[in-house]
């Protein structure tokens, strides 16, 4: 179990209680794990990036940022089973930029999965978007205090502090989850296209309830993750 007291679960893709030599190289180099469009972690600052991929709250981690949801590229795996049929020949690309009408940008599509024949031709392709969760409070102060001295403050106890951060699920759906739904979902319904939306199982349990319907009628999927610790394995 986490001590409750230190906010940061994850920071560059390593647990604060990991001092092996391992995450020590990406404490020191800004490094990100989780497949990142460089190998450094560029989150809020490139040259000085936030560096913290989950925080706890209720002594569980909460995914705070959306690259962590690449690990291993699980989500385009299931992202490809709702879109396409199983013996599908898929790829994916990340970042695509989504114009309206008017051909004015309606933002980038976090992960297009396209599939394609054996000539290499266009069929069919699915959006998927990554809904990381929004932080109350300050988490860049216990970060770089950690980051100061990570051996002894691996297990700092921040709770007395100005600003503890945890997430805020309400403005996550809000102000992010729900303008992103209504806007690139709307564009993509035009075009009878599916979405998929990966995000973390707490974040899943703060919304309101969904109606269910089968596969084969559904426009969009809900890919709901969590982290689990496996003991012995860092």
């Amino acid at each position: 179990m986490a001590n409750i007291g230190q906010p940061l679960a994850e920071v560059f893709g390593r647990l604060t209680t990991d001092h092996s030599e391992k995450a020590d190289r990406y404490r020191s180099h800004r490094l990100c794990p989780f497949n990142n469009k460089v190998p450094n972690c560029t989150k809020d600052k490139a040259k000085d990036p936030l560096g913290v991929c989950s925080i706890y709250h209720e002594n569980q981690p909460v995914i705070t940022c959306p690259i962590r949801f690449r690990e291993d590229w699980i989500i385009t795996d299931d992202a490809a089973s709702f879109f396409f049929q199983n013996d599908a020949t898929w790829s994916s690309l990340t970042e695509v930029r989504l114009n309206d009408a008017q051909g004015k940008s309606a933002g980038n599509v976090d992960v297009v999965l396209v599939a394609y024949n054996d000539k290499g031709k266009i069929y069919d392709f699915g959006a998927l978007e990554v809904q990381a969760v929004y932080i109350s409070g300050n988490v860049r102060e216990p970060f770089e205090y950690f980051m100061k001295d990570p051996k002894s403050r691996a297990s700092m106890d921040w709770s007395k502090e100005a600003s503890y951060p945890h997430p805020d699920y309400l403005s996550s759906s809000r102000k992010r989850l729900a303008p992103q739904l209504l806007f690139k979902g709307g564009i993509l319904h035009g075009w009878n296209k599916k979405i998929v939306v990966a995000m973390n199982k707490s974040f899943f349990a703060a919304l309101p309830d969904l109606r269910k319907v089968s596969k084969s009628k559904a426009d969009i999927a809900w890919l709901i993750y969590d982290l689990e610790l496996i003991e012995g394995f860092l």
